[in-house]
């Protein structure tokens, strides 16, 4: 059972906090462009992508591919964001744009493999599609853990919402039961999974994005992002914002659900995010997002008034 006290002062399981408990420091992120693409942009599933990417694969705070080849090189580049930084030196180094599993094996293989051996990095973040989690790729994450058993390999999963009606609508192009099979895999090996859920999906409700709450719960998942829906140019969603059919919540609506998620969410479950990093050049809508440390700042402030928490309203929750 998990108690405030490893929470460092926050409301919720940070991965500030998980890093801090677990490696004695803060960990900074790297975010990686591995030059690869998508199911989803290459025809294979559609050209679109889905309905909120950008042309970028999410990848817009990653390290240019096309300037800095190499992974070490980009390693390195990001490295140079943090040398400021007082409290922590070591990194994740976050495989972030596009399908990170999708690509022939060997280029796979070497890419992780060259993210693992730099010194500084503890581990990887590789952010994928759980139906491109194949045999031979579970086999290269296999691979890695024992080539390098003191440092993690996590798989990040964009599932979004686990309505299928939404998973139509955005674009998304694999089911349910795609996402069951993918976590029970990477469970069985031992593999932490992260899930990206999405507040303020067109046409859901907020009971909607508490049913997803209480899925993920039981799903097996290790860390969660919880993350405000951005409206950005070259999208599928530009079209509908620009013409009004699509409205953006307002950050007070979206510190109401968000805080009831969090109240839903198992406390054993660790929050990689709580916003969104919609990039400002590609930003439509909401603006007042673009103020991170604002929304995090009034996100605890509310919950320090409603003396509240990870896990309030579920059975077996944090103990104060």
């Amino acid at each position: 059972m998990l108690t405030h006290e490893r929470w460092l002062g926050k409301p919720y399981y940070s991965l500030d906090a998980y890093c801090k408990n677990t490696y004695g420091e803060k960990l900074y992120k790297i975010a990686l462009n591995a030059g690869l693409t998508c199911p989803n942009r290459d025809g294979t599933l559609d050209t679109r992508g889905c309905i909120f990417c950008h042309a970028g694969g999410s990848g817009d705070f990653a390290i240019d591919m096309k300037a800095v080849p190499s992974v070490a090189a980009q390693l390195a580049e990001g490295k140079k964001l943090f040398r400021d930084k007082k409290t922590g030196n070591h990194y994740i180094a976050y495989f972030q744009a596009y399908t990170n599993t999708y690509g022939p094996a060997s280029y796979l293989r070497k890419i992780y493999e060259d993210a693992l051996s730099e010194e500084a990095v503890r581990g990887i973040s590789i952010a994928t599609r759980p139906d491109c989690l194949g045999e031979d790729i579970l086999t290269i994450l296999v691979d890695m853990k024992k080539k390098f058993p003191d440092k993690f390999v996590w798989i990040e999963l964009g599932l979004q919402t686990i309505h299928e009606r939404t998973a139509r609508f955005i674009r998304r192009g694999y089911d349910i039961a795609c996402f069951d099979r993918a976590v029970r895999m990477l469970h069985g090996l031992s593999v932490p999974v992260i899930v990206h859920v999405i507040i303020g999906l067109p046409g859901e409700s907020e009971e909607d994005v508490y049913q997803t709450i209480d899925y993920l719960n039981h799903s097996g998942i290790w860390g969660v992002k919880l993350q405000l829906l951005h409206i950005l140019k070259g999208t599928g969603l530009e079209a509908l914002y620009r013409d009004g059919t699509l409205s953006v919540l307002s950050k007070e609506a979206y510190l109401e659900i968000l805080i009831h998620s969090l109240e839903r969410l198992s406390p054993e479950t660790v929050i990689h995010r709580l916003t969104g990093d919609g990039a400002r050049n590609l930003l439509l809508a909401p603006l007042w997002s673009l103020n991170k440390r604002d929304v995090l700042n009034s996100l605890h402030h509310e919950m320090k008034i409603r003396q509240t928490f990870q896990g309030r309203l579920k059975e077996g929750g944090a103990q104060a």
